[in-house]
Protein backbone atom coordinates (compact mmCIF):
# COMPACT_ATOMS: atom_id res chain seq x y z
CA UNK A 1 0.00 0.00 0.00
CA UNK A 2 1.59 3.28 -1.34
CA UNK A 3 2.24 6.65 1.28
CA UNK A 4 0.43 9.67 -0.09
CA UNK A 5 0.44 12.98 0.89
CA UNK A 6 -1.63 13.92 4.07
CA UNK A 7 -1.73 9.81 5.12
CA UNK A 8 -0.83 9.73 8.41
CA UNK A 9 2.65 8.86 8.41
CA UNK A 10 3.11 4.66 9.60
CA UNK A 11 4.10 4.24 12.56
CA UNK A 12 6.78 1.79 13.77
CA UNK A 13 9.09 0.72 16.89
CA UNK A 14 12.93 0.27 15.16
CA UNK A 15 16.43 0.04 16.93
CA UNK A 16 18.70 2.66 15.83
CA UNK A 17 21.87 4.21 16.63
CA UNK A 18 20.44 6.36 19.27
CA UNK A 19 18.28 3.33 20.71
CA UNK A 20 14.86 2.04 20.38
CA UNK A 21 12.71 4.86 18.20
CA UNK A 22 8.96 4.35 18.41
CA UNK A 23 8.53 7.04 15.86
CA UNK A 24 5.46 9.31 16.33
CA UNK A 25 6.23 9.47 19.95
CA UNK A 26 9.94 10.06 18.85
CA UNK A 27 8.85 13.06 16.68
CA UNK A 28 6.87 14.76 19.09
CA UNK A 29 5.30 17.94 17.94
CA UNK A 30 8.41 18.70 15.62
CA UNK A 31 8.07 18.42 11.68
CA UNK A 32 10.20 15.17 10.87
CA UNK A 33 12.00 14.27 7.60
CA UNK A 34 12.77 10.55 7.16
CA UNK A 35 15.64 9.87 4.14
CA UNK A 36 16.37 6.15 3.47
CA UNK A 37 18.70 4.11 1.88
CA UNK A 38 19.78 0.54 0.22
CA UNK A 39 22.86 -0.32 2.52
CA UNK A 40 25.59 0.85 4.36
CA UNK A 41 28.97 1.93 3.05
CA UNK A 42 27.61 2.42 -0.19
CA UNK A 43 29.36 5.66 -1.70
CA UNK A 44 26.26 7.95 -3.25
CA UNK A 45 24.78 7.32 0.34
CA UNK A 46 27.85 7.93 2.49
CA UNK A 47 27.89 11.75 0.49
CA UNK A 48 23.66 12.05 1.35
CA UNK A 49 24.58 10.99 5.04
CA UNK A 50 27.40 13.79 5.70
CA UNK A 51 25.56 16.43 3.98
CA UNK A 52 22.60 15.61 6.90
CA UNK A 53 25.18 16.02 8.90
CA UNK A 54 26.34 18.97 7.81
CA UNK A 55 23.14 20.89 7.80
CA UNK A 56 22.14 20.25 11.76
CA UNK A 57 21.55 23.84 12.51
CA UNK A 58 19.46 24.27 9.48
CA UNK A 59 17.45 21.41 10.71
CA UNK A 60 17.16 22.74 14.53
CA UNK A 61 16.95 26.11 13.23
CA UNK A 62 13.24 24.32 11.36
CA UNK A 63 12.22 22.42 13.95
CA UNK A 64 12.99 19.12 12.53
CA UNK A 65 13.97 15.92 13.62
CA UNK A 66 16.07 13.84 10.87
CA UNK A 67 16.25 10.32 10.80
CA UNK A 68 17.64 7.68 8.45
CA UNK A 69 16.53 4.73 7.20
CA UNK A 70 19.05 1.66 5.74
CA UNK A 71 18.21 -1.95 5.38
CA UNK A 72 21.38 -2.90 7.92
CA UNK A 73 21.71 -3.76 11.60
CA UNK A 74 22.81 -1.21 13.96
CA UNK A 75 26.52 -2.60 14.68
CA UNK A 76 27.32 -1.77 10.60
CA UNK A 77 25.73 2.02 11.31
CA UNK A 78 27.99 2.58 13.64
CA UNK A 79 30.60 1.21 11.49
CA UNK A 80 29.33 3.70 9.27
CA UNK A 81 28.95 6.80 10.75
CA UNK A 82 32.68 6.92 11.16
CA UNK A 83 33.58 7.22 7.38
CA UNK A 84 30.24 9.55 7.25
CA UNK A 85 31.75 12.03 9.41
CA UNK A 86 35.31 11.54 8.24
CA UNK A 87 33.94 12.32 4.84
CA UNK A 88 31.81 15.13 5.98
CA UNK A 89 33.44 16.83 8.51
CA UNK A 90 30.34 17.03 11.07
CA UNK A 91 28.92 14.61 13.47
CA UNK A 92 26.36 12.72 12.22
CA UNK A 93 23.94 12.70 15.46
CA UNK A 94 20.90 11.99 13.92
CA UNK A 95 19.48 8.36 14.70
CA UNK A 96 19.60 5.74 11.79
CA UNK A 97 17.34 3.08 11.46
CA UNK A 98 17.88 -0.64 11.62
CA UNK A 99 15.55 -1.63 9.10
CA UNK A 100 17.12 -4.81 8.59
CA UNK A 101 13.82 -6.72 8.14
CA UNK A 102 12.28 -4.30 5.90
CA UNK A 103 9.67 -3.17 8.42
CA UNK A 104 10.16 0.37 7.25
CA UNK A 105 10.58 -0.10 4.22
CA UNK A 106 7.55 -2.15 3.37
CA UNK A 107 5.28 0.46 5.67
CA UNK A 108 6.82 3.40 3.43
CA UNK A 109 6.76 1.58 0.49
CA UNK A 110 10.41 1.76 -0.31
CA UNK A 111 10.79 -1.02 -2.05
CA UNK A 112 11.06 -1.35 -6.13
CA UNK A 113 8.48 -3.17 -7.82
CA UNK A 114 10.34 -6.79 -8.59
CA UNK A 115 12.54 -7.05 -5.18
CA UNK A 116 13.94 -9.30 -3.36
CA UNK A 117 16.60 -10.39 -1.10
CA UNK A 118 18.98 -13.54 -1.46
CA UNK A 119 19.82 -15.04 1.89
CA UNK A 120 23.29 -14.40 0.45
CA UNK A 121 25.31 -11.94 -1.62
CA UNK A 122 22.71 -9.08 -1.27
CA UNK A 123 23.92 -5.90 -3.08
CA UNK A 124 22.44 -2.56 -2.79
CA UNK A 125 20.73 -3.60 -6.11
CA UNK A 126 18.21 -5.80 -4.67
CA UNK A 127 16.15 -2.56 -2.60
CA UNK A 128 17.67 -0.22 -4.83
CA UNK A 129 14.94 2.22 -4.45
CA UNK A 130 14.95 2.40 -0.42
CA UNK A 131 16.21 6.08 -1.72
CA UNK A 132 13.36 8.34 -0.62
CA UNK A 133 12.45 11.44 1.20
CA UNK A 134 9.14 11.72 3.45
CA UNK A 135 8.33 15.10 5.05
CA UNK A 136 6.44 15.08 7.89
CA UNK A 137 4.08 17.48 9.75
CA UNK A 138 3.57 17.94 13.29
CA UNK A 139 0.27 15.97 13.22
CA UNK A 140 1.87 12.99 11.94
CA UNK A 141 0.73 13.33 8.22
CA UNK A 142 2.78 13.28 5.23
CA UNK A 143 3.42 16.89 3.76
CA UNK A 144 5.82 15.78 0.71
CA UNK A 145 7.34 12.38 -0.68
CA UNK A 146 10.41 12.78 -3.06
CA UNK A 147 11.81 8.86 -4.76
CA UNK A 148 15.76 8.79 -6.22
CA UNK A 149 17.13 6.05 -8.35
CA UNK A 150 20.65 4.46 -7.04
CA UNK A 151 22.48 6.91 -9.41
CA UNK A 152 20.83 10.19 -8.40
CA UNK A 153 22.60 11.72 -5.53
CA UNK A 154 19.70 13.87 -3.37
CA UNK A 155 20.04 17.58 -3.22
CA UNK A 156 19.49 18.44 0.64
CA UNK A 157 19.77 22.37 -0.47
CA UNK A 158 16.38 21.27 -2.43
CA UNK A 159 15.15 19.50 0.65
CA UNK A 160 15.82 22.52 2.74
CA UNK A 161 13.96 24.48 0.43
CA UNK A 162 10.74 22.23 -0.07
CA UNK A 163 10.94 22.29 3.67
CA UNK A 164 10.50 26.10 3.87
CA UNK A 165 7.84 25.88 1.84
CA UNK A 166 6.11 23.24 3.45
CA UNK A 167 6.29 25.28 6.71
CA UNK A 168 5.53 28.74 4.66
CA UNK A 169 2.08 27.30 3.84
CA UNK A 170 1.16 24.38 6.08
CA UNK A 171 -2.41 25.09 7.76
CA UNK A 172 -2.61 28.82 5.65
CA UNK A 173 -4.37 30.11 2.30
CA UNK A 174 -0.88 30.31 1.04
CA UNK A 175 1.22 28.43 -2.29
CA UNK A 176 4.64 28.97 -3.25
CA UNK A 177 5.53 29.37 -7.05
CA UNK A 178 8.27 27.68 -9.27
CA UNK A 179 11.88 27.85 -7.44
CA UNK A 180 10.64 30.04 -4.66
CA UNK A 181 13.45 30.25 -1.47
CA UNK A 182 12.12 32.37 1.31
CA UNK A 183 11.74 35.98 1.77
CA UNK A 184 10.52 35.86 -2.11
CA UNK A 185 6.86 36.70 -2.74
CA UNK A 186 3.96 33.93 -2.24
CA UNK A 187 0.59 33.24 -4.24
CA UNK A 188 -2.55 33.45 -2.55
CA UNK A 189 -4.91 30.49 -2.66
CA UNK A 190 -8.22 31.11 -4.80
CA UNK A 191 -10.31 30.23 -1.55
CA UNK A 192 -10.24 34.24 -0.75
CA UNK A 193 -11.61 36.93 -2.60
CA UNK A 194 -9.59 39.64 -3.68
CA UNK A 195 -11.19 42.00 -0.89
CA UNK A 196 -10.37 38.98 1.54
CA UNK A 197 -6.63 38.30 0.29
CA UNK A 198 -6.22 42.26 0.84
CA UNK A 199 -7.35 42.60 3.99
CA UNK A 200 -5.22 39.58 5.30
CA UNK A 201 -2.00 39.71 3.29
CA UNK A 202 -1.75 43.19 2.19
CA UNK A 203 -1.65 44.84 -1.11
CA UNK A 204 -1.54 42.17 -4.03
CA UNK A 205 0.56 41.67 -7.08
CA UNK A 206 -2.27 40.20 -9.45
CA UNK A 207 -0.59 38.65 -12.72
CA UNK A 208 -3.94 36.62 -13.57
CA UNK A 209 -7.40 36.65 -12.10
CA UNK A 210 -6.01 33.04 -10.70
CA UNK A 211 -2.60 34.21 -9.90
CA UNK A 212 -2.13 36.74 -7.06
CA UNK A 213 1.09 37.21 -5.26
CA UNK A 214 1.69 38.63 -2.06
CA UNK A 215 4.63 39.31 0.20
CA UNK A 216 5.59 36.34 2.42
CA UNK A 217 4.21 36.95 5.83
CA UNK A 218 7.07 37.02 8.43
Amino acid sequence: MSVRINDVAPDFTADSTAGTIRFHEWLGDSYGIIFSHPRDFTPVCTTEFAAVAQLAAEWAKRKTKVIGVSVDGTADHEKWKRDIEAFGGAAADFPIIDDSSLTVAKAYDMLPADYYLPTEGRTPAHSATVRTVYIIGPDKKVRLTMTYPMSVGRNFAEILRALDAVQKTDGVPLATPANWVPGQDVIVALALNNDQAKERFGDLDIRLPYLRFAKSPA
